[in-house]
């Protein structure tokens, strides 16, 4: 109940539990500007849905369509209100909960079983992976992309037939953004390689005017798809890529999930929490490690470079609309240095 990359990363968790129990009734509970990160996906039954703004008569219909309506309440996160629901779903819960000596100790209380969130050695995935040890089911890492069966919706997008790489400039928070003037350079080279280059983006007014302002300054024949597809074909599109390059937001680990190659830039996000979870990555450690430049399968993982880093603060100025010096100062070489043998230029 957060973010897209927030629920795309509890689908392994989705994906073991459906292996496990073939035959169970699987309903995920989700916000409402969440939910379609989960189109199409097999694993589950019913996606309910809350906004995250609740009035008292919405409250009051969730509660009565979930009211001991489970056998078993799965909370992959550790804040009050999903806590809250998971306690009127089922009679038999696990959680995750917050470390020893943080508010909410009294959610023991009220829990089966439980098992504590980590947020600096954990991968997020494997944290909500540790939730099926409390109930014996093996552990499932694929991560499972949005998908349409809407074939005739994917027709317009007629750059598919071309070679073409996928740029996502824009993350919800300012402190994650690397520098237009990064972004546009990276499309004219790549641009001058033969590449189409494609730029992907939310509705948002401030992400479309954001990358609006990019796609001017690129090749006449620049695709801007900001708010022009659905997560499921974004999906799609993705899958079909030479490439992706993004920044710490949902639409890379949603990338990641499509098996394209990724380049994924980070700066003050901890990579071991954080990183994209690789493709065809299937082992219960991290993929990755807190500091330096990597790559894992399908993930070159690019980490902006100071004596901070990671330092799992919002920015230098320590707030979402801050700007982050580990960013601001990745260069155009770096990145260029891991798209060459991506795309054998």
């Amino acid at each position: 109940m957060r973010y897209l990359g927030d629920v795309l990363l509890v689908t392994p968790l989705l994906r073991s539990l459906r292996i496990a129990y073939p035959s169970a009734q699987l309903d995920v509970l989700v916000y409402d500007n969440t939910a379609a990160i989960l189109e199409g996906n097999t694993d589950v039954d019913n996606i309910i849905i809350t906004p995250l703004r609740i009035g008292y008569r919405q409250y009051m219909a969730l509660l009565k369509r979930i009211f001991r309506r489970y056998d078993l309440a799965v909370v992959t996160q550790t804040g009050d209100r999903p806590f809250l629901y998971g306690l009127m779903a089922a009679s038999f819960r696990i959680a995750v909960v917050p470390p020893k000596g943080a508010t909410g100790w009294w959610k023991r209380l009220l829990l089966q079983r439980w098992t504590e969130f980590d947020n600096e050695q954990s991968h997020t995935v494997l944290q909500n992976l540790k939730l099926l040890d409390l109930i014996g089911v093996p552990k499932d890492f694929t991560l499972v992309a949005p998908q349409t069966d809407n074939a005739e919706s994917l027709t317009r997008f007629e750059f598919l037939s071309d070679d073409y790489v996928v740029l996502h400039p824009f993350p919800q928070w300012k402190y994650k953004r690397w520098t237009v003037e990064g972004w546009v350079e990276i499309g004219c080279y790549l641009r001058d390689q033969g590449f189409k280059v494609v730029l992907s983006g939310g509705g948002l007014q401030e992400e479309l005017d954001y990358v609006a302002a990019i796609a001017q300054q690129l090749p006449v024949d620049t695709v801007n798809l900001a708010g022009q597809t659905s997560l499921a074909q974004l999906a799609h599109i993705l899958a079909r890529a030479k490439l992706y390059i993004g920044p710490d937001t949902g639409i890379t680990h949603l990338a990641t999930a499509t098996a394209v190659p990724v380049i994924a830039l980070y700066g003050p996000t901890n990579p071991i929490k954080w990183s994209p979870w690789p493709y065809f990555f299937a082992q219960d450690k991290n993929p990755f490690s807190s500091i330096g430049s990597q790559k894992v399968n399908n993930v070159s993982l690019i980490q902006g470079k100071a004596d901070c880093v990671p330092c799992q603060m919002e920015g230098c100025e320590r707030h979402r609309q801050s700007y982050s010096r580990c960013l601001d100062t990745l260069t155009v070489e770096q990145v260029k240095s891991f798209i060459k043998p991506l795309l054998r230029i």
